[in-house]
């Protein structure tokens, strides 16, 4: 079964554009770096309903054994833990 993986961010006050737009850029290039993504998409929230969060990824991968490579990879841990230096994140993994 495919797994579908979301991830809602919300990026720290004072966070500059261009910071962000690198962030995003980086979350993209997971599709052609890390194996067994499906499609990857990222946008902009556009409406006052996320708790602050401005930013949601939605992952899909071939499986559970897809995602826990995700979560491995290098290139993952590497954007991974820059956003996390500017941003909160919460994730959620689900089966489809």
């Amino acid at each position: 079964m495919a797994i579908t993986h979301i991830v809602w961010i919300k990026f720290n006050h004072g966070v500059a554009d261009t910071r962000i737009a690198e962030h995003i850029t980086a979350l993209k290039s997971l599709k052609d770096n890390v194996p067994g993504i499906i499609e990857l998409s990222i946008g902009e929230n556009f409406t006052d309903r996320a708790d602050g969060h401005s930013h949601g990824l939605v992952v899909i991968l071939d499986d559970k054994t897809a995602l826990a490579t995700y979560l491995a990879h290098p290139n993952h841990v590497e954007v991974a833990t820059a956003l996390r230096e500017d941003a909160t994140l919460m994730a959620l993994d689900f089966e489809t």
